[in-house]
């Protein structure tokens, strides 16, 4: 669907200049945005690689260990049908460890993997309560530091690219909250209804 709208605004907008004869702007714009891209994609690989090889020291010295630790408590009572030693329970953690730091794209292989468990434990094809509510979590924006977004703004010359993260805390505690009350609201509703 998502590809048919690009199609659909990328042909409106080359006619609308055929139309006006600003062919020649539509062809400058889309061979600078081009190029923009990819020097913004060589420069996030920079550091998406640093916060990897950051996230694999962290993991050899025990801190996403220990980060585990302190969140288990709050996960297994987030996610009551997973048992606290199945491995979707350590995909789940990693998952959120890897998003709290801002890795999105560290976070969607480990995510992928607790959405596989989970429904390996579910035993069905529908998607299982915990499966939504990992769902929720991830589009609610998880983040405390969003490391890809200060290296925009490092890469476009902003004075301060780390004065977002207090804001960010914010958003991601507003969302994150919010994204679970409408998890569990929905989820008493199917209670309610017997589904």
């Amino acid at each position: 669907m998502v590809n048919y709208i690009w199609m659909f605004m990328a042909v409106i907008g080359i006619i609308f200049a055929m139309f006006n004869g600003t062919m020649d702007e539509v062809n400058k714009a889309l061979f600078q945005s081009a190029e923009e891209a990819v020097a913004v994609t060589i420069g996030l690989l920079s550091v998406l690689v640093f916060w990897l090889g950051m996230m694999k020291i962290a993991e050899y010295g025990g801190v996403l260990r220990a980060l585990s630790r302190i969140f288990r408590p709050i996960v297994t009572r987030i996610f009551p049908d997973i048992p606290p030693d199945h491995p979707a329970m350590g995909y789940i953690l990693s998952n959120i460890t890897a998003n709290l730091f801002g890795l999105g794209n560290a976070a969607t292989p480990m995510g992928i993997k607790a959405m596989e468990e989970m429904k390996r434990l579910h035993g069905r094809n529908d998607a299982s309560r915990s499966m939504i509510t990992l769902l929720a979590i991830n589009t609610s924006s998880l983040t405390l530091i969003p490391t890809t977004v200060i290296a925009i703004r490092i890469k476009y010359g902003s004075i301060s690219p780390t004065e977002i993260v207090g804001t960010t805390i914010v958003a991601t505690a507003i969302s994150t909250i919010g994204a679970l009350i409408i998890d569990r609201f929905f989820h008493f509703l199917r209670i309610r209804r017997g589904v």
